[in-house]
């Protein structure tokens, strides 16, 4: 559990993006954590948080620790460009490996699923590595149903393919009843 908690979230600003880029390729080197095999540029990192537009509604935020080093960040991002699909945002987090197992990712994870009730989501999905039990068992806290696996499909840097799990969380306003797990 987080035990200071001078931790905070706030949103990311032009300053955060070298961090962000950092912690996103330790998690791509550390391997299960992004479907990315090498790390990426510093530019594509900008552009990855300038595509959250409009920001009021797919934010990017950054968790900010006791001496105002960046050590984590997350995001909600469009589920499919199909305007149907507007209801639904698709949650990512990354927390640097030193500062994991602090209870970080529950934080964003909680600031995330929240952030998109407020906006008026009725759906938030994440894409995990089937394999990656810290982030799978993180889903499951959150009340989150596994909706699908599609099997032996996305290439790590161990060189072997892994299964991607899609998890999905109705929010107040959304489905009462979801049932796309067992199909009841």
């Amino acid at each position: 559990m987080l035990e200071d908690m001078s931790y905070t979230i706030r949103a990311a600003v032009d300053a955060d993006v070298p961090a962000i880029a950092d912690i996103y390729n330790e998690a791509v080197i550390r391997g299960r954590a992004s479907a990315d095999l090498e790390p990426v540029s510093l530019e594509s990192r900008r552009a990855w948080v300038d595509s959250h537009r409009p920001r009021a509604k797919y934010p990017v935020v950054v968790i900010e620790g006791p001496e105002g080093a960046v050590v984590g960040f997350g995001s909600l991002s469009k589920f499919h460009q199909r305007a149907g699909y507007d209801g639904i945002a698709e949650l990512s987090y990354y927390i640097a490996g030193d500062h994991q197992r602090q209870g970080l990712g529950t934080m964003m994870v909680r600031w995330l699923i929240d952030a998109a009730a407020e906006r008026g989501f009725t759906h938030v999905t994440a894409i995990i590595y089937a394999d990656n039990a810290g982030s799978v068992a993180l889903m499951r806290r959150f009340g989150f149903i596994r909706f699908g696996l599609l099997p032996a499909a996305v290439g790590a840097l161990d060189g072997k393919l892994h299964d991607m799990s899609y998890w999905v969380k109705a929010l107040a306003g959304g489905v009462q009843s979801l049932r796309l797990k067992t199909g009841e």
